[in-house]
């Protein structure tokens, strides 16, 4: 793959691995999956007075989906759901070309990827297990 697109701010948060591993006991878990490339993402969200608590999360994929996933680790605790969402459609906004100042800094980061098309579900893969997650657990 292209240098331009693995920037050193994607490899530095993809090992950072912010909120990896499973959750003992989560209000909720999510496998999400792209057939296309493999890549794998198991979520796991524990909420409590309306604000995820803990998050955990497995990937099996590339580093733009690890590094998605642990932008997400990096946030979701403490945040509440709507936060969230905003993240996610904010990473889809940035990534089709909008320029905008996003609610979380590192997504500026994934910005190269909006010359690769094909790449694109790979940063939205986790954030559509956040999604489905939250909906799941009645946190929309």
């Amino acid at each position: 793959m292209s240098e331009s697109l693995y920037q050193q701010a994607i490899i530095d948060l993809a090992r950072a691995a912010n909120g990896a591993g499973r959750l003992v006991d989560p209000t909720v878990s999510v496998v999400v999956h792209n057939p296309l490339c493999g890549d794998r993402i198991t979520l796991d969200l524990a909420f409590g007075d309306g604000l995820v608590r803990e998050i955990g999360h497995r990937v099996r994929g590339c580093a733009l989906c690890e590094a998605a996933a642990s932008a997400i680790g990096l946030h979701a605790r403490g945040a509440l759901p709507h936060q969230l969402q905003q993240a996610g459609a904010e990473i889809a906004a940035l990534i089709a070309g909008k320029d905008l100042e996003p609610l979380w800094p590192e997504l500026l980061g994934f910005r190269p990827v909006r010359d690769f098309k094909s790449r694109h579900r790979c940063v939205l893969l986790p954030f559509e297990a956040l999604s489905q997650a939250l909906a799941e657990a009645g946190a929309q």
